[in-house]
């Protein structure tokens, strides 16, 4: 008893089994959370080391190299990237795909650890962080108040930010501009002079007075008591009074002989607005397993609550960018999609099937299959995200496949006049084993992405499980529910035109069997004329190899879409300050404010890139501006990028002698997508052939805002010592460069607390002493006899250039090449740089990688690629077995290439790339149009098995799978018309995907009908010549 008869005779046990998935899927589909992609890390760990005051020279010898050779010896390395900047050294280091991301992170900790003690006492400790989506904010904010700023400042430091740090799912948030508060000690160089006294003096002084010490305790048999000394600073007058030196016995000197002491603003590093309005900015993240929305949804919750708590300061939180909102968007509009293809699937069950009764039966195949994919997605901890979301949409109509090719077949035999329990058994054993073979061939196209080690691997495997699990339980359905619910309410169907609806379905048969009839005839024709219709097909892949060669379709990893939004960075010159930046800043914001179709701007002056790869340190001459325009009616549907080159030109006119680099923001951040890294033993060589590069790139269509990563350094001042005069002074270069630092940079350990908050208290020299060249010679340091000695009288000032960063490669000096695509796929762009370097290629010894989304799409491509060919490969072997033959299969076989024709046809005409999303619509679509040729080979094995001529048995076959043929191929493509033709967020991707599946279904059903049997009928007329069995 096979399961079709246990279904039909025992229909309980089904309806137990069916109630068990629901179930499942019910509990599993509640316990889902939303996300905007599944969270594809890379296999990638940077080390962020800071090391204060030192330049990149230093910051390399000192630390980056040692913290290399350390690193080196990490299993699964592929390259290690290695950046010394000024005051940090920052290692990106690049693991194969596949490594174990928190276990090398482990002995990445324990490797730094032992080698702690070589690097220098004054380095910070280094922090170590993965690269993923999640480590982007996912909300930016702007905080204002009619509190003063420095009060406002220290109550979002001490009681909002923790406030928001405690909600769940909350993980990193990052301050830009406010004013912090700190007491200043600004030393006068004259008096210190006067008094004999040196700065080191006046530091050590004020650090070991501010201090509370625990000096033990006292007791009796009876009580214990600690005792304290208290001695911490708790108003500026206590800084005042702080004896430094005693020069003459009864004659101590104070702080305030010597300096002066303010209550005033620590020096500003980041200024941040919101559509023109001065803010606390705030940069949020979240945890690495939390879901965005709740996230989202609980941090407005708290703004809301701390709003209303301290309405009388005016306390406003506004949010300036939430990703969520995308998310929320692109997972409603893939719900429009699926419910809008189920809809319209169920339109052509009804067209094709003749009755609502048989159109349910089919129908009921939706629900049951993807309630088990809620179920496994829940078991595997997957969410509910594009990948997923978009996989049950584009499945509609392989689900409704096996149900419908049993159910057709039912009926053909209930039209026989059969009992319901017979025709329902002999209609479903008759097609069960094309039933099975079409769901294999769909099923193992996508098992080979479940092994696949990429970039991708982690959103396609999501994708793949869907597909599987939905379309494995079809054909469970299509073997049990649909017998079982065709022999109890299935019938011989003798439509009468009694009404309008009646006499359509009427219509649409008699056009349906004139169609057929007219496809008999033109089999006739190409079984008598094989070499014309050879020609015909070949001639097709002639053009659209043709097509290929044009260069029309364009290449890229993921389409950034076009959210309406962008990233402006501002250069200025090195030299300038965060004031001056600010100053220009504001004006640029004002002047893109101005234009019709901004909505709002969003502005971090000198605070840390927001971006992918921002490797989390500011800088006084850099701006960042996050663009927001208008939704796309408000502006004329104005492209984005068309806008960003616009606004570009026109900044360039009213704001000269500024880098403006931009990048269109899209769903999946980015860094730079073109990335080239070239290394070698000579660094000069190096640097010489990145700017020939550079100048190369700069030339090509696309190529946007090309940088090179090691550029022209900043100004600085040298001190450069002799050590015989310094050391005949009693100097020391420790003793000097402390001196120096504590005049420039100043001192901060001290502390001033006040109703428990601690404050910074920086020593420094008074402003009128640190502006020029001339205030470095003349600064005046005390040496241990007392004695003023002015620096110029021991060094010599010069002026020069320190380099901005210096790179290395796998322990070679290396530079990196960055460039943005603007109005051309990153892939077309890469493949003029490769061929470029094919005609001019680079000399021996220098080395060069991609990196970022070429390498990705390298990577990702190539294994698509194999995944193509190795489904080629499973659909052949899966074919042997099922039908125990070598020959048939290959036969099959021929239905995959010609849905190439409409695949590149469709890709070219609606202008979209060869992304991601195609190259998993090609894997897709060879599942999907083996279908028609199985259906094909199967009947006519069968027709001939009852003894008829293979000729007579292809003509009948082809005419009678004809009807599921249609049936099955327009579900599929009306079901992916929606996805195809969709707008908005992330419709982008969908649409390629979409497009390619139309495509390569309508060609393959205009060509396979044709071709299958036309390679059927020469493969048995060799086998009838040669007598092969």
């Amino acid at each position: 008893m096979n399961i079709t008869e246990i279904s039909i005779n025992r229909p309980s046990l089904i309806i137990v089994l069916f109630s068990v998935f629901i179930l499942a899927g019910f509990i599993g589909y509640k316990n889902l959370s939303y996300e905007l992609m599944p969270d594809f890390n890379q296999p990638v760990v940077v080390v962020k080391t800071g090391y204060p005051g030192a330049d990149p020279t230093e910051v390399e010898t000192s630390v980056s190299r040692k913290i290399e050779d350390a690193l080196s010896n990490l299993e699964g390395v592929d390259f290690i990237v290695t950046k010394s900047l000024p005051n940090a050294s920052v290692l990106i280091v690049n693991l194969k795909y596949g490594t174990d991301l928190d276990q090398t992170m482990q002995d990445a900790q324990r490797y730094i650890d032992n080698i702690r003690r070589d690097l220098p006492q004054d380095i910070l400790s280094p922090v170590m962080s993965k690269v993923s989506p999640n480590d982007l904010p996912i909300m930016q904010i702007s905080a204002t108040s009619t509190l003063p700023s420095t009060e406002f400042y220290q109550k979002m430091k001490d009681d909002f930010l923790p406030q928001i740090q405690q909600l769940k799912g909350v993980a990193e948030i990052t301050l830009l501009g406010g004013e912090e508060r700190e007491i200043q000690v600004k030393i006068d160089q004259e008096k210190l002079k006067l008094y004999k006294i040196s700065q080191y003096q006046v530091t050590e002084a004020i650090n070991r007075s501010g201090l509370d010490v625990p000096s033990g305790k006292v007791q009796t048999a009876f009580v214990n008591n600690s005792v304290r000394l208290k001695g911490q600073f708790t108003s500026v007058e206590d800084i005042n009074n702080v004896q430094v030196a005693m020069p003459a016995p009864g004659s101590p000197v104070y702080v305030k002989d010597i300096a002066t002491v303010t209550d005033g603003i620590k020096e500003i590093t980041s200024v941040s607005r919101y559509n023109g309005v001065n803010g606390i900015g705030l940069l949020l993240k979240k945890q690495g397993d939390a879901n965005a929305v709740d996230v989202s949804k609980a941090v407005r919750e708290k703004f809301s609550a701390i709003e209303k708590q301290y309405t009388s300061a005016n306390v406003k939180f506004t949010i300036a960018d939430d990703s969520t909102d995308n998310t929320i968007a692109a997972v409603n509009s893939v719900v429009f999609d699926l419910t809008l293809a189920v809809i319209l699937v169920s339109v052509v069950m009804l067209l094709f099937l003749r009755s609502f009764r048989n159109s349910l039966i089919v129908l009921v195949a939706i629900p049951t299959s993807l309630v088990t994919a809620f179920a496994m997605m829940w078991l595997l901890n997957y969410t509910l995200n594009l990948m997923t979301l978009l996989a049950m949409s584009l499945i509609i109509g392989i689900l409704v496949d096996d149900a419908t090719v049993v159910l057709e077949n039912i009926q053909r035999h209930l039209d026989m006049k059969k009992n319901k329990r017979v025709a329902a058994l002999d209609g479903r054993m008759e097609i069960g084993f094309s039933a099975l073979s079409i769901t294999l061939v769909d099923v193992v196209v996508f098992l080979p992405i479940l092994f696949l080690q990429v970039f991708v691997a982690d959103m396609l495997k999501q994708f793949s499980v869907v597909v599987v699990t939905s379309t494995l339980t079809s054909l469970l359905v299509g073997f049990t529910l649909t017998p079982w619910m065709a022999s109890r309410i299935g019938k011989s169907e003798d439509l009468q035109p009694t009404n309008f609806f009646n006499q359509f379905l009427l219509w649409f048969e008699h056009q349906l069997s004139r169609f057929i009839d007219w496809y008999g005839r033109r089999l006739e024709w190409v079984l008598h004329h094989k070499l014309i219709s050879t020609a015909i097909i070949l001639v097709l892949f002639v053009f659209t190899l043709g097509i290929m060669k044009q260069g029309i379709i364009g290449k890229e990893l993921i389409a950034t879409g076009d959210q309406g939004k962008f990233r402006m960075n501002l250069e200025f010159d090195k030299t300038t300050t965060l004031q001056q930046n600010n100053i220009v800043t504001q004006k640029i914001e004002s002047f893109i404010a101005a234009q019709p179709e901004v909505l709002t701007v969003f502005s971090n002056v000198g605070g840390p890139s927001s971006g992918i790869g921002s490797i989390g340190i500011g800088s006084s001459n850099k701006s960042e501006l996050t663009i927001q325009l208008k939704p796309a009616n408000k502006r004329g549907h104005k492209p984005t990028e068309e806008f960003m080159k616009e606004i570009r030109e026109a900044l360039k006119a009213e704001f000269p002698a500024i880098n403006y680099s931009m990048a269109a923001l899209g769903l999946v951040p980015r860094s730079a997508p073109i990335e080239i890294t070239l290394s070698g033993s000579n660094g000069n060589e190096v640097m010489k052939l990145g700017k020939e590069l550079k100048s190369v790139v700069e030339k090509i269509p696309g190529a946007d805002n090309v940088r090179l990563s090691v550029e022209e350094g900043s100004p600085e001042f040298q001190v450069v010592p002799d050590k015989d005069k310094m050391q005949r002074l009693g100097l020391t270069t420790a003793y000097v460069g402390q001196s120096i630092r504590t005049a420039f940079t100043g001192n901060d350990d001290a502390v001033l607390t006040e109703q428990g908050t601690e404050y910074p208290v920086r020593i420094w020299l008074d402003e009128f002493d640190r502006k020029n060249i001339e205030d470095v010679g003349s600064l005046t340091i005390v040496n241990p006899q007392g004695l003023p000695i002015n620096v110029s009288q021991f060094a010599e000032i010069i002026q020069d250039n320190s380099p901005s960063l210096l790179e290395r490669l796998d322990r070679q000096p290396s530079i990196t090449l960055t460039a943005e695509a603007l109005g051309r796929p990153s892939g077309t762009v890469a493949d003029e740089v490769v061929a470029y370097l094919k005609q001019n290629p680079l000399p021996d010894g220098v080395k060069m990688i991609w990196g970022s989304d070429i390498k990705r799409q390298n990577d990702s491509f190539g294994a698509l690629g194999s995944v193509l060919l190795i489904s080629f490969i499973l659909i052949y072997l899966i074919m042997v077995a099922l039908y125990d033959s070598f020959v048939y299969p290959f036969v099959v076989l021929f239905s995959i290439p010609v849905a190439a024709i409409g695949a590149f046809l469709a890709l070219n005409l609606t202008l979209s790339n060869l992304s991601l999303f195609a190259l998993l619509g090609l894997i897709m679509l060879m599942g999907l149009v083996a279908k028609n040729a199985i259906l094909i080979v199967d009947f006519t094995n069968q027709l001939k098995a009852s003894g008829q001529h293979f000729r007579e048995a292809l003509i009948n076959a082809g005419k009678e799978r004809m009807r599921p043929i249609l049936m099955t191929t327009l579900a599929m493509v009306i079901g992916m018309l929606p996805i195809a033709l969709a707008k908005g967020t992330a419709s982008e991707w969908k649409n390629g995907l979409a497009w390619i599946i139309i495509g390569g279904l309508l060609s393959s059903l205009i060509l396979t009908v044709f071709l299958v049997p036309m390679v059927y009928y020469a493969v048995d007329t060799i086998k009838g010549k040669w007598n092969i069995k």
